[in-house]
């Protein structure tokens, strides 16, 4: 009985190699993450106390909801990198 497998040349192995492992849906969402961590750290900004005490600095924004964006944008950016795509 002969072999019917198709013998890979080392040419055709090293560029399989040397093939970029992200494409592009993997840099879209990459982008979508990094405007979603953008948009949770401008959420935290906000005026600075100076001389006074401003109680706005312990706000439900600046202490829940954008570290909460900021965090799931990080999550989502790891998510961005595995993603493999359809093929």
């Amino acid at each position: 009985m002969t072999d019917t497998k198709k013998q890979t040349t080392l040419p055709e192995i090293a560029a399989e190699h040397r093939a970029f492992p992200l494409m592009k849906i993997n840099f879209i969402l990459m982008g979508c993450a990094a405007l979603i961590i953008i948009l949770g750290f401008l959420l935290m900004l906000g005026s600075p106390s100076e001389a006074e005490f401003n109680a706005d600095i312990f706000s439900v924004r600046r202490t829940v909801v954008g570290p909460t964006i900021a965090f799931l944008g990080f999550i989502f950016m790891g998510f961005g990198i595995i993603y493999k795509g359809r093929k």
